[in-house]
């Protein structure tokens, strides 16, 4: 199993939404979210997975992170509660860890559950001013991975947005699953 990691934040700030928003909207990065994310399983909070249409996206599994051992999913057969994440340690598939912050916060926090990828996506324009809430950011997951993961060489810059990979320290990282990242992000748009 590799864990991946995958987020857009604001540069500067490190914010990924303000209330329950993304303050921003751009095609692209939804659309680079849903291929890189199709067919995988979603570590998500319970907040993030309630922001889904439906509570679901197609072809995906989630594995929903909440502290209610009596929170319900809304496809029993493809979505399931995780009251602590080292019960995800030994799952058989990858994951992709998509959020909200304390999720990020969550792995990046716990040394031996720490993401072995990061896709990070780093949107260099203005926020919606016209959003009301808490600004909320991955800073603490940001300072994590500037201090334990190398960032490969390659950028890749689509609509206002420069998406690098990054690798733990001192780990095997599935190389496959690395090409297969770096090659997507190479032809994204294209």
């Amino acid at each position: 199993m590799t864990k991946v990691a995958i987020w857009c934040r604001h540069e500067g700030d490190d914010i990924i939404g303000i209330g329950p928003t993304i303050p921003w909207q751009i095609k692209s990065d939804t659309i680079r979210f849903r291929n890189l994310t199709l067919g995988q399983t979603l570590v998500v909070g319970q907040k993030t997975y309630e922001s889904f249409p439906g509570r679901t996206l197609p072809n995906r599994k989630f594995a929903v992170v909440t502290f209610d051992k009596n929170y319900e999913v809304s496809d029993k057969e493809n979505h399931f509660v995780v009251n602590d994440i080292r019960q995800l340690k030994d799952y058989p598939e990858d994951l992709y860890i998509s959020g909200g912050a304390s999720i990020y916060e969550l792995f990046f926090s716990t040394p031996d559950m720490r993401p072995d990828i990061v896709v990070d996506c780093l949107y260099h324009g203005t926020l919606n001013p016209d959003l009301e809430g808490q600004p909320i950011s991955v800073h603490k997951s940001v300072d994590i991975m500037q201090q334990n993961y190398m960032q490969l060489p390659a950028k890749f810059d689509l609509d206002n947005i420069t998406t690098t990979v990054w690798l733990k320290k001192g780990d095997f990282v599935e190389q496959s699953l690395v090409k297969k990242i770096l090659n997507y992000l190479e032809t994204e748009g294209k």
